[in-house]
């Protein structure tokens, strides 16, 4: 079960009326942008057939977001569709793990507190060189190829590369298969309606476990300085109460380290060249990479949705929301708010001044904690791409994954 989507089934052939999320509106796969500004000016808070609530508007969002009444724990689902599919993902798994994302203080702070010491700002900036060097290797294989497919060539491959390496695992481990898996765990974030999807998202999440309690075991007998080593001192000393806790924050570190940056420097590259004069921008400016950066976040958000559990009743946007709702705040709609970013919310603009207001990472006590390894990842593979390739371009359309939630580029063609 995930932080960040409803989980209940839907098909085309459900009828919604203007302003009511729908997937399945024409072009939502290839923007679901329009459809978040009808949402916004007709229904910004709504009560959905699905069973669950979403929340669209920029000012909302923030606030409940920030809201320390509202929780992040799905035990707080009231009876009913919702309940009955965290049961069956969560509840009835042989395997039951639970994150920073989807636990409330005092847990969630602890927990937090055991895994956020390792992306301090010093040891963000001690991986640069790294990240430096992973991109320039992938450039130059570019520029042997004169084309490629972004996402395979640079996008996919460097934030795994870089969490493998910040974690030190065991140079034995099946890199494919863990790859396999997380893709598959990350459709965990999706609605999900299929009883065998849900039974094939339950068994990588076994398999994965197995394989992150084999690295800590090998960890064990070969520590080094790096963040596996750290996660495991911390477990000695009782930052985490179970092993399984350990197992759960290594499994999260995975997942939102590798899929939300492949997202941004994909989804942040295709905006780019779809606007040529940001691009030439870029290229006279460099030094706007920080702002470019918080700009792709708004624009074409990694992640689109993240969820918060009402304890009580709860009024939002002049709706009163009964108890154990799920609710969705939508990343994506709020950051082209045009309440809050402009009338030009739909342009990209590198040089926004309010752009680093976006909600990409989320904000208060959930904010993502690795939001600054994927800004630098960002900052770097963007500003040596641009530069190194003055005649960088799209080369062919772009594909989508189809996704409601990580929305991301499977696909961006580019000759250099």
């Amino acid at each position: 079960m995930s932080e960040t989507t409803p989980e209940a089934e839907m098909s085309p052939e459900m009828m919604m009326p203007p302003g009511i999320f729908n997937p399945f509106t024409p072009g939502f796969d290839e923007s679901p942008y329009e459809h978040y500004r009808e949402m916004r000016d007709l229904h910004p808070v709504q009560e959905h057939p699905m069973g669950v609530w979403f929340v669209s508007r920029y000012a909302d969002v923030s606030a409940m977001l920030r809201d320390p009444e509202l929780s992040a724990s799905e035990e707080n689902i009231a009876d009913g569709p919702m309940r009955q599919q965290y049961e069956e993902i969560v509840l009835n798994s042989p395997i039951k793990l639970v994150t920073m994302m989807d636990s409330d203080p005092p847990d969630h702070t602890r927990l937090r507190a055991s895994v956020g010491k390792v992306f301090s700002p010093r040891a963000i900036a001690a991986l640069e060189p790294m990240v430096t060097e992973l991109v320039d290797q992938a450039l130059d294989r570019i520029a042997d190829a004169g084309s490629a497919n972004l996402i395979d060539a640079l996008a996919f491959p460097l934030p795994f590369a870089v969490i493998n390496k910040m974690l030190g695992m065991p140079e034995t481990a099946d890199t494919t298969r863990l790859l396999e898996l997380t893709e598959t765990m990350v459709l965990a974030l999706e609605p999900v309606g299929d009883p065998e999807a849900m039974a094939t998202i339950v068994r990588a999440n076994i398999e994965l476990c197995e394989m992150m309690r084999e690295a800590i075991a090998w960890k064990q007998k070969n520590p080094a300085e790096d963040l596996l080593t750290g996660l495991i001192h911390a477990a000695n000393n009782g930052d985490f109460h179970t092993e399984d806790e350990l197992v759960a924050q290594l499994l999260l570190l995975y997942m939102a380290g590798h899929h939300s940056t492949v997202s941004l420097l994909g989804n942040g590259v295709t905006a780019l060249l779809r606007h040529p004069d940001q691009h030439a921008l870029l290229r006279a400016k460099p030094e706007l990479i920080n702002n470019a950066v918080e700009e792709f976040l708004r624009y074409d958000s990694p992640t689109h949705q993240t969820r918060r559990i009402t304890r009580g009743p709860y009024t939002i946007g002049g709706k009163e929301i009964p108890p154990g709702a799920l609710v969705i705040a939508l990343l994506g709609s709020a950051n082209r708010d045009e309440r809050m970013f402009g009338p030009d919310t739909d342009v990209l603009r590198i040089d926004r001044e309010d752009a680093r207001h976006q909600v990409s990472f989320s904000v208060g006590i959930h904010h993502c904690l690795g939001s600054a390894l994927a800004r630098m990842e960002g900052r770097v593979a963007v500003s040596r791409l641009v530069n190194r390739f003055p005649k960088l371009a799209l080369s062919g359309p772009v594909l989508w994954n189809g996704r409601m939630n990580m929305r991301a580029a499977t696909d961006i063609p580019i000759s250099v």
